[in-house]
């Protein structure tokens, strides 16, 4: 009888053990890659011919760039295939909280915040544009207007710049560029302006989530708005379960990942999967490292998070993990 219920109670646990696996599995895994060179938060990070470049941000404070506020220039290639790191040219001027995204066989690094006198928040409208084969940067037409912690995205051939701080107050502006005739034109403004936010297009729409009110993050918000194209209109979608800012995203099969984060009481491990035929989130495996301000690229349906720091404010991380969902 002893033997029988032994048994009994052995199955029961196999069994709930196979279940786990499988849950588990259905909510992604994380394995971890080669660290990058420097420490840095605050970045910007978009994958191109299979490469992910990693630009700009905050370094970790040294005697070497204390004349910069420790505002970086560099910019960082990680290799998927070797899980390799290099280097190649740096910004023309350091950036941080900037944007970037790829397209047509070039990066583009849109906005942030650059040094001016002793402040590291002076509002930029530069848009630097990445030539991986002269590995030259030129800079192309500005942003109408400047501002940091925004979010980009590309959709049909077009760059959107969204949201953001411009120095004084938090940014509504939608503003689109073409890259082929070099010009920027403005579309409908955000309903709920902000900065630090994700943005990323998906489908037929273009999100704009999270974020936080005027560079605090102890005023998060769970906030997330979808943007219509044709009919040039924004209007809110389900909110982000857990209110954060200083977040990143990818989308992987038409779903968008949004991790990281911090607030007055930590940063976030936290992976949250928006899918938006459904309007509709889910919690997925959490992040082996909780940080914000990190860089987010998509390669091969895998999602690669870099950098970012560990702990609010100035923290600083050179972390490589990736997610296969």
């Amino acid at each position: 009888m002893i033997v029988r219920k032994l048994l009994i109670v052995m199955v029961v646990f196999v069994f709930m053990q196979i279940k786990l696996s499988i849950a588990d599995t259905r909510l992604g895994s994380w394995t971890e890659g080669s660290s990058a060179p420097s420490k840095r938060t605050e970045i910007a990070a978009a994958a191109l011919e299979q490469k992910i470049y990693v630009a700009g941000g905050f370094s970790r404070p040294s005697f070497g760039n204390l004349l910069d506020f420790a505002i970086s220039r560099d910019v960082e290639v990680y290799d998927p295939a070797t899980d390799s790191w290099s280097a190649t040219t740096p910004l023309p001027e350091g950036r941080h909280h900037a944007g970037m995204v790829a397209y047509d066989g070039f990066l583009y690094v849109i906005g942030g915040f650059a040094k001016s006198g002793f402040s590291v928040w002076r509002a930029v409208d530069t848009v630097y544009q990445f030539n991986p084969v002269t590995q030259t940067w030129r800079e192309r037409a500005p942003m109408p207007s400047a501002r940091g912690a925004l979010g980009v995205t590309v959709y049909q051939g077009k760059l959107y710049a969204i949201g953001g701080y411009d120095g004084e107050q938090n940014s509504a502006a939608t503003e689109v560029y073409d890259p082929q005739t070099d010009t920027w034109t403005t579309a409908a403004s955000l309903l709920a302006p902000r900065d630090h936010l994700a943005v990323a297009a998906a489908g037929s729409g273009i999100y704009a989530i999270g974020g936080r009110s005027n560079l605090k993050y102890r005023q998060n918000t769970s906030v997330v708005e979808v943007y219509d194209p044709i009919a040039d209109q924004w209007q809110y979608a389900a909110h982000l379960p857990t209110a954060r800012s200083g977040i990143a995203a990818g989308v992987i099969d038409g779903k968008i990942y949004v991790l990281g984060g911090e607030s007055g009481e930590g940063t976030f491990d936290t992976n949250e999967k928006y899918m938006p035929d459904e309007d509709h989130w889910v919690a997925m495996t959490p992040m082996p490292t909780a940080r914000h301000g990190l860089g987010v690229a998509v390669i091969d349906e895998q999602l690669y998070a870099i950098g970012g720091g560990p702990s609010p404010g100035a923290s600083f991380s050179w972390v490589t993990e990736i997610f296969t969902p």
